[in-house]
């Protein structure tokens, strides 16, 4: 039986607490999503058509460099995948991640935290960058997402 990865992206932090949490709960390794060029506060100011995010946002090619890989992808079966709501789906280096692996014959479980929006079309977007993977649906959590609703997720699925 394969191992469970939560692989995340997180520009604020907030992300990478829920993941650390989700990985705990769900007894998986943890690997951060890191772009190779970090993003600063300007280049995440949505309200400026000129910022970094909101240029790659709006150019569906684009693909932001990740600064290192995961190095063994083939143990595991279940992966999630963790990152903030960016325009209503997954940031551009979810989409950089997913099309760096072979996920074929494994199930993918999108993970977002988000101030109101849910996964939007990130699950879509994935299960098309993904072909051969199960995409579930995922869920939006909440920064303070407890470790018991984390667990009756889980359980769920």
């Amino acid at each position: 039986m394969g191992k469970t990865l939560v692989a995340f992206f997180s520009a604020s932090g907030v992300t990478a607490r829920v993941a650390e949490r989700l990985a705990k709960v769900a007894q998986a390794d943890l690997f951060e999503i890191s772009p190779k060029e970090l993003y600063t506060e300007a280049d995440l100011n949505w309200n400026n058509k000129d910022s970094r995010s909101t240029v790659e946002m709006k150019n569906p090619d684009c693909r932001p460099e990740i600064w290192s890989e995961v190095s063994d992808m083939s143990i595991y079966d279940t992966v999630y995948v963790g990152f903030p709501i960016w325009w209503y789906r997954e940031p551009s280096i979810i989409d950089t991640f997913i099309e760096s692996y072979d996920f074929s014959g494994k199930k993918i479980i999108p993970f977002a935290t988000s101030g109101g929006s849910g996964l939007g079309d990130a699950p879509d977007n994935i299960s098309k960058l993904a072909p051969g993977a199960t995409v579930l649906p995922g869920k939006r959590m909440f920064p303070d997402e407890s470790e018991k609703d984390m667990k009756k997720w889980i359980e769920e699925m």
